[in-house]
């Protein structure tokens, strides 16, 4: 852990966004980490932050950051270089490059887009599920031209699969591989950005469409689920024991929580009972936990057995964000159990992940305090 006078500074990238903004507030007040640098869009560099962002979270701008002058997102900005971490909240149409060239000039880059996911060196990284992939990032380094000593980027995954794969994760640490996964969604309206969905669209409505949104779902699952292949140097995407994935994705008037209603099946027979997958979901701790990290939930699942819950405007809080709320487990009568799950989507599905999975890599000795 750092020590409390040495904080380790950080750059943020896409800060005038949404996600950007919600990197401020939760690294505003930070044991490990202090905001050292904002990037933004060349329209935005060279004015103060709170002059130029169309804020839009219930909490102000913190002061120090409000007269903080935003830089391009080039390494070779004001203040990058000094960063030990780079937070990326970057639209994915110029994320590729951009965390590219901040990889390349040997700077640690947490993201929060797409484009790097599919990557087979870079890290797919739940907090809450698979820390071990972080090992990968050794090898990753020496595979750029030219090589990199410190630079690297680890990708957390798109948030209504961080929502699904917490209780799968669970249910297989319990009971062994899975067989099949079928997943409805019901997504809110802050997982599209700002401005988002047009309000013509989405009040009195729900959109059954998110675009490639039911494909990240299906493939993220298998790559955080697998293990590291045996020589360290990638990932198994699961190949071992594939689980047979279904995704329907659905646009929903709700600003945050995204809500999925899963079906599973397990491989193992006898299936384990309801009463058994609630007692899996209660007992299930993570190495988030286990290290004590200042962003980890007390609880990772918190179970709730009332039979109208979890619900975005009641359970999105819980843990500040930071869980995945699960409850209505029951029988299947067409795979075996299924449950309703709930995340925080712009917390623990976005900006809440990068930081907790940079706050592991600070435990484990891959950021330097």
């Amino acid at each position: 852990m750092p020590s409390q006078n040495s904080p380790i500074k950080v750059g943020i990238l896409g800060a005038t966004g949404t996600v950007g903004q919600r990197f401020i507030q939760l690294l505003a007040v930070h044991p490990y980490f202090t905001i050292h640098a904002l990037g933004a869009s060349s329209r935005s560099a060279g004015h103060e932050y709170s002059k130029i962002v169309k804020w839009k979270l219930g909490t102000e701008i913190p002061e120090h950051v409000k007269g903080m002058v935003v830089q391009e997102c080039r390494p070779d900005a004001n203040g990058f270089a000094e960063c030990g971490v780079v937070f990326s909240g970057l639209d994915h149409d110029v994320a590729g490059e951009i965390e590219f060239a901040f990889r390349a000039a040997e700077l640690v880059v947490f993201s929060n887009a797409k484009n790097y996911r599919r990557d087979p060196v870079v890290p797919l990284m739940v907090p809450l599920v698979n820390p071990s992939h972080l090992s990968v990032v050794n090898h990753q380094r020496t595979t750029l031209s030219p090589p990199t000593k410190k630079g690297y980027i680890v990708t957390n995954a798109n948030c209504s699969t961080t929502g699904l794969v917490v209780p799968l994760y669970a249910l297989e640490k319990a009971f062994g591989p899975l067989e099949t996964v079928m997943v409805t969604t019901m997504q809110a309206i802050s997982g599209a950005g700002y401005p988002g969905v047009s309000s013509l669209d989405i009040m009195d409505n729900v959109v059954p469409y998110i675009g490639s949104e039911e494909e990240k779902i299906e493939w993220e699952t298998s790559k955080i689920l697998g293990g590291v292949t045996s020589d360290g140097q990638g990932f198994d995407l699961h190949a071992s024991d594939p689980i047979k994935i279904s995704a329907s994705c659905n646009r929903v008037p709700v600003i945050d929580g995204h809500t999925g209603c899963v079906s599973v099946k397990f491989k193992r027979h006898p299936p384990p009972s309801p009463e058994q997958v609630i007692q899996a979901f209660k007992d299930f701790r993570c190495e988030a936990q286990d290290l004590g990290v200042p962003s980890a939930p007390k609880r990772a699942i918190v179970y709730l057995d009332a039979p109208d819950r979890p619900q975005p405007r009641l359970d999105r809080d819980l843990e500040n964000g930071a869980c995945v709320s699960v409850g209505r487990v029951r029988p299947c009568p067409v795979l075996d159990v299924k449950f309703v799950c709930l995340i925080d989507n712009v917390r623990l599905g976005a900006a809440t992940s990068s930081i907790m999975n940079a706050e592991i890599a600070v435990e484990r000795g891959y950021i330097e305090a």
